[in-house]
């Protein structure tokens, strides 16, 4: 509990802990093994009033505030498996709120009102084979013909990928300008000449379907361009402040979920006669990722209370993704190394959650790009 949260974020963690527990949690070997959950659980949250939860009422919301997501973030975590709540995160925290924000009225009824229904499954395309962290060097460009862009290139590592109806796609419009030429899209699932080139097999995440998509002549209607014509740089980073946080706030749960985990293993695991929870070696390294796992906590709860006012502190967020990402490897990687060799073996769930978490420390910006940004805003 913190002084952060109310009654009604209570009630919502409520509900989200028990569709986790009876929805989620008895299925995720299954889904992990299939490398994809179903559909249906974008529909069921749709139906609970998860997905687009900080949302006008008039575009099926709850007008609730940012702690809200929060709150749904941290509780998604507690399936032990990170692939269902980054499919999930990317349509509620990605892509509904930068169609919120820049869609016009027609978008707005036409993919937001399904998105936050869960009636479509959404997609944010950014990365490219040639250019990841580097949203400036994107090689895929859309030309002006009539009422619509051709576009063309392709799109690597794209969450959601493979069965996505509607994917946000980051574009040059004009090659020349740089990061000034950027503008974004929304392309739909078979338009002609948008193919997904293949599904990707990843070391974790594995319950997430992640893809390559490729655009060959791609024609889209002017009337999907989303956001402002060679503003798009600018939009995605407004995006990506955003996606930091609730990246922050499931790593800190996930890094809490591990934290219990190592403790109820140490506190049964008997060697040389005793719990090896006794061992100095072992509880103070336990004492210490607690004290870290906490303070990163409530960074993340403050950086909330400045989002919730209309604040972006870039300089803050990143940090807070920085520790975040590596307090939850930290804590897994410890915990794995408690279990000795059972932590090597499948059938423990420690090594999922350390394969999962290491995605934290590259996607939604590097470790080495948020101590890039934290260095600029420091006037380094």
């Amino acid at each position: 509990m913190s002084h952060y949260f109310t009654k009604e974020h209570e009630a919502i963690r409520k509900v989200v802990r028990e569709f986790v527990e009876k929805e989620v949690s008895p299925f995720v070997d299954e889904w992990e093994e299939a490398g994809e959950f179903p559909r249906e659980i974008f529909k069921k949250l749709g139906d609970l009033g998860i997905l687009g939860i900080r949302c006008p009422e008039k575009y099926g919301g709850s007008e609730a505030d940012y702690y809200s997501s929060l709150v749904i973030a941290e509780e998604m975590a507690r399936c032990g498996a990170g692939g269902m709540p980054m499919g999930v995160a990317v349509q509620m925290e990605m892509v509904i709120p930068t169609i919120l924000q820049f869609g016009t009225e027609e978008q707005l009824e036409k993919y937001l009102v399904p998105a936050v229904k869960g009636d479509i499954i959404t997609a944010l395309a950014i990365t490219e084979p040639n250019a990841g962290s580097d949203v400036a060097g994107i090689q895929t460009y859309a030309v002006r013909d009539g009422d619509h862009w051709v576009l063309n290139g392709s799109k690597m590592f794209i969450t959601n990928g493979t069965r996505a109806d509607v994917v946000i796609v980051v574009a040059k419009t004009e090659r020349s300008k740089g990061y000034q030429g950027v503008t974004l899209f929304l392309v739909e699932k078979g338009t002609p000449g948008f193919t997904i080139s293949k599904k990707l097999d990843k070391l974790g995440m594995r319950s997430s379907d992640t893809a390559e998509l490729s655009f060959s002549d791609c024609h889209v209607p002017h009337s999907n361009v989303l956001g402002r014509l060679g503003e798009g740089f600018y939009h995605i980073m407004w995006e990506l402040q955003g996606e930091r946080i609730i990246a922050a706030a499931g790593a800190v749960a996930f890094a809490q979920q591990c934290l219990e985990i190592g403790i109820r293993y140490a506190q049964e695991r008997v060697q040389f006669e005793k719990p090896i929870a006794k061992f100095q070696v072992i509880r103070h390294r336990f004492a210490d990722l607690a004290a870290q796992i906490e303070a990163v906590r409530q960074l993340v709860y403050h950086i909330g209370y400045r989002v919730q006012n209309k604040d972006y502190p870039v300089k803050e967020i990143s940090m807070c993704k920085l520790l975040s990402s590596r307090v939850a490897f930290e804590t897994a990687d410890f915990v794995l190394q408690v279990h000795g060799g059972y932590g090597y073996m499948m059938e423990y769930p420690i090594q999922r959650i350390w394969r999962d978490v290491r995605l934290y420390r590259i996607g939604a910006g590097t470790d080495e790009i948020m101590h890039e940004i934290i260095a600029k805003q420091l006037n380094i």
